[in-house]
Parts: structure tokens; sequence; C-alpha cells
């Protein structure tokens, strides 16, 4: 397997003319490049060429990914050439990066969507160029598919909703059906976020004594996790619960919790269960968090963007574990 790393040239005032004839030099590589992959459907080590564009890789839900998709690439001997935004709300950034493989020349892609409804016209371009399609973690928006007419081979993830309404079943469990819960949400529109947020409520809202007394996004990210829960802490002090639809959201809740003074008088409960949530965990500082397998979804993904480019028959959704990781 080889792992393809492209770097941005900025000419300098200085060596300007030596680098514009080497970018020029470059562009002609690509060029060849991209003809050669699309007359024999194969890179000049005569490998298939398979793209996994990611939301991120300044996530160890990614890196995970990543590390499982790399796993089957080897094992199935194809070139994986793996990108991504720096931030998962990146959704132009991503676009870019998917135009750019196009243009270079790939054979299959896995795609993790930075927006369910954006992505969907870089789908369709894949699709004219008869590349199959792997979506992962996150699903088109089906209406914004449909309208453009978008075709994809197989969809592989988690099912949030449930992972959300086992996040609620929990909190209700945990705190004997009577809690005051602060959400921090995913990025509107996108489907994982979504469908965890929908989960969850449909897990309480039998339960009048749990109470969602604030709820915002914070973006996946950690450091607006902190920010926007210490705000929410402010706003509503009689919190004791917290929902994140992420980990990392919840690890910066946890930062907040312990600036307030109120290390272990909030309970959190996170979604991914990833190495600093499980030993946040395993201290005490959260209470729980829902397991997917990363790992797992990039390795059935590249191995379905395979079976498709060969011609096989892949399923057309394929549905990854989920499990409550607590203390016990």
């Amino acid at each position: 397997m080889s792992i393809l790393v492209a770097q941005v040239f900025r000419p300098d005032v200085r060596h300007g003319a030596a680098l514009k004839g080497c970018a020029t030099a470059l562009a002609i590589v690509a060029s060849l490049s991209f003809v050669a992959c699309n007359r024999g459907g194969t890179t000049t080590s005569g490998r298939p060429r398979v793209a996994f564009v990611l939301k991120t890789l300044n996530s160890p839900f990614f890196n995970d990914m990543q590390r499982g998709a790399e796993d089957a690439a080897k094992k199935l001997g194809v070139d994986l050439v793996v990108q991504a935004a720096d931030r998962e709300i990146d959704v132009e950034r991503q676009m870019q990066i998917i135009e750019n493989l196009l243009q270079t020349g790939i054979n299959a892609l896995c795609l993790t969507p930075s927006g369910s409804r954006e992505v969907v016209p870089a789908v369709v371009k894949a699709n004219r160029a008869n590349i199959p399609v792997v979506i992962v973690d996150t699903r088109l928006d089906p209406a914004a598919s449909s309208e453009a007419g978008a075709k994809i081979a197989s969809f592989t993830g988690s099912d949030n909703y449930e992972g959300g309404r086992i996040a609620g079943r929990f909190i209700t469990s945990a705190s004997g059906g009577r809690a005051k819960v602060a959400v921090l949400e995913g990025i509107p529109g996108h489907e994982t976020g979504d469908s965890r947020l929908r989960g969850f409520r449909d897990a309480v809202k039998d339960t009048p004594d749990v109470q969602i007394v604030a709820s915002q996004t914070a973006n996946w990210e950690r450091d607006q996790g902190f920010n926007v829960f210490q705000n929410m802490l402010q706003a509503h002090p009689d919190v004791d619960t917290v929902f994140a639809c992420n980990d990392m959201m919840a690890l910066g809740a946890i930062e907040a919790i312990r600036a307030a003074g109120k290390s272990g008088k909030i309970r959190v409960v996170g979604f991914d269960a990833v190495d600093d949530a499980r030993k946040a965990i395993e201290d005490g500082t959260m209470a729980a968090s829902v397991a997917q397998f990363p790992d797992e979804m990039g390795r059935v993904a590249v191995e379905n963007a395979v079976h498709a480019l060969r011609g096989e028959a892949v399923p057309p959704d394929v549905r990854v574990r989920i499990e409550l990781v607590t203390k016990k």
C-alpha cells in the first residue's frame, strides 16, 4: 500500500521562476497521471487508487477510521490516498479536496460528508466519471440526493438515532428519572448529529422530570464545548447532566465543570468512546459514552469500494455495532 501525501508549494521572491517551472512540470505530470488512470483503471503501480476523504484528521475518531482503511487497503493491494480539511465544519475545503482528487484521477471514493446536502454535487461529479462512491458515518441528505440524482454504492456507519436513544435511556436510569440536562449538539444539518439529538430527545420525552434546559451546537469541537457549556452553566446553574453529541464536546464540558469547581457534581455523557473519553470514564469525570467502531467503518468502507470497483455486489447499507461504555 502507498499513502500519498500532497504538499502545497508557495513561491518566494528569490526562487519564483524556478518554482514556477516546477509547478508547470507538476501540472503536466498530474495531467498525464489523470489520463493514465482513467484509461487503464489503475495507477502506474498497477493497483487501483482509492481516495478516502475524511471530515478532519484532527480527531481521534477519524484517526481510528483512517487506520482501519489503511489496514484494508494493504490487504486488498490498493493505493490509498487519505485527505481531509483541518476542521469538520469546513465543507468548502472538503469539496475542493474531492474536486482535486477527481481531476488527478481516482478509481473509487470513500467519503465522510462534512455537509449532508452540500457534498451532493461532488458525488454527482464522481458518478459522471463512473467512480463508485461509498459514504461513511454521515448519510447524504435524501431529498438533495434524489433531486440531484446522486448515486452511492454503499453506506457504512452506525445507527446514530439508536445511539442517541441509548444515551437518553442511560441518563433516565442513572438519574432516577429526575435531571436537568444541557445538550451540546453537533453541526445543524449534519445527519450524524441530528440523528443522535433526535434519538436522545425521543428517549427522554416520556419522562417529564428529565428536562432539557439548554441545547446548543458546539460544532463538534472541544474548545467550543468548553465555551458553550461554560455559558450554559452561568445561565442554568442548576444543570446536573450534560449530553454531548460527541466526546470532544463532552471533554470540553468536563473542563468547564472543573473550572467552575463542580467536578463530580454534574453527570457527563458523550458519544464515540474515544481514548480520552474512556480515560475520563475510568477517572470518574465522565459517566458514559456511546461507543462506535470507526476502525471497522474505515475497513468496511474500503472493502466495499474495492468490491464496487470490480463490479461485485455490495450491500447498500452496512450497520456497524454500537454499545454503551461505563465504568462498569
